[in-house]
């Protein structure tokens, strides 16, 4: 039986862990706390508690942690900023990677790495060149996964169910359109995230991946579109958010590249996932 370690089990990892675990494979989900830990107790399958990005504590764990077929780093450096995200994306990357030495270790990034502010198709060829200090930290974690011979997926905004900024802000009637509401806006749903991770994995794929849905769409359009289907007024103007703790980008962001391995998004857009994850709207 194949054996793969989430590290970051949270909001994107427990769905990835529950994935791979209804694939056939050992799963040990890894959490930053004991109560995290313990909250998931329920599921099918080994959840500890590790501070990963703590070597003295990863290595601890490591005699009973090797052999793994896979290493799936998806922790989250909460509301940090570019010191949490050095400790946990960057040197959280390199103990899992020099202490367990896993046959493959994947990383989930970010396509805020990718700076272009006109509107245009970014694909993995694309210059990634984000002005942010959090930004730089995340390509300094890219190149290491990559140097290992691993994979990264960039994901772009993540939401599910329960969680949607854009959905929140827009039933808080806290939303606004930015500027004209040109902006594009990249999203990929959880669900389709976990399912990006398991064909990384299976089908022994390296390099960056891009991991967004199928249908970039524009700030106004997105609003528009749910004032019409929940019968509320459209969000009002105001001024462009450029102080973004990522940086403040526009770009459609292509998922071509992981669609060549066989992956397709069950929610193709925003759209679709409103109109039929229940679970999406009900938890907001």
């Amino acid at each position: 039986m194949p054996r793969v370690l989430i590290a970051g089990c949270g909001f994107v990892g427990l769905a990835t862990a529950r994935l791979f675990h209804n694939g056939g494979w050992e799963v040990i989900g890894c959490t930053h706390s004991g109560e995290s830990a313990a909250r998931l107790q329920e599921e099918p399958f080994m959840v500890e508690a590790c501070d990963f990005a703590d070597r003295s504590a990863l290595a601890a764990k490591a005699s009973g942690w090797r052999g793994f077929n896979a290493v799936i780093h998806c922790a989250s450096s909460g509301k940090g900023g570019v010191e949490a995200y050095r400790r946990v994306y960057l040197e959280g990357a390199r103990n899992l990677s020099e202490l367990l030495e896993p046959a493959r270790l994947v990383f989930t990034g970010s396509t805020s790495v990718y700076a272009q502010t006109t509107g245009e198709w970014v694909t993995e060829e694309s210059a990634a060149e984000p002005d942010r200090e959090t930004g730089k930290v995340l390509r300094e974690t890219e190149e290491l996964v990559l140097a290992t011979g691993g994979a990264v997926a960039r994901l772009a905004g993540i939401y599910g169910p329960g969680r949607s900024v854009l959905l929140r802000k827009f039933l808080a009637d806290e939303a606004l359109i930015e500027g004209g509401g040109e902006r594009w806006i990249n999203q990929v749903h959880r669900a389709d995230i976990a399912a990006a991770l398991l064909t990384l994995v299976q089908s022994g794929a390296r390099g960056l991946f891009n991991v967004s849905d199928d249908q970039p769409i524009r700030q106004r359009e997105l609003y528009a579109w749910l004032a019409e289907r929940f019968h509320r007024p459209l969000p009002p103007s105001g001024p462009v958010d450029s102080n973004r703790k990522r940086g403040w980008t526009n770009k459609r962001v292509s998922n071509s590249r992981l669609r060549a391995l066989g992956w397709a998004p069950r929610y193709p857009s925003f759209f679709d996932a409103v109109a039929n994850d229940r679970e999406l709207v009900a938890g907001v």
